[in-house]
């Protein structure tokens, strides 16, 4: 399928689409005029894409646990590194949180208790 295709197929752009391309996240063929030709297996990965962003990943990270992942929500399989990857997102994601709790809690300080 054509790139439009797969963007009305999976409600990306197709700008985002060719992102995700450069990123190394969706592999895109091409046809005998040049034009970007992806597999009906596209829109599946796209989904994944948008999953795990939604789930706060970095396109780096997935570019490592894509090849893990399986179906559309998706379930990750257990591959090499990937429980440990996981795990080092989640902890920077704690550590960002518990920072913005310590900055809210000193910007909370500036502000006068209501009556």
């Amino acid at each position: 399928m054509l790139i439009g295709e797969l963007a009305r197929r999976s409600g990306v752009s197709p700008r985002l689409l060719r992102y995700y391309e450069q990123q190394g996240l969706l592999g895109a063929g091409r046809g005998p005029n040049g034009y970007r030709t992806y597999d009906d297996e596209a829109v599946t990965t796209v989904r994944q894409i948008r999953a795990l962003l939604a789930a706060g990943l970095s396109t780096t990270v997935i570019r490592t646990v894509l090849p893990c992942a399986e179906g559309e929500e998706p379930e990750l399989e257990p591959c090499p590194e990937l429980v440990a990857t996981l795990r080092r997102e989640l902890a920077a994601m704690d550590e960002s949180i518990a920072s913005m709790r310590r900055t809210r809690a000193a910007l909370a300080g500036y502000v006068p208790p209501d009556d």
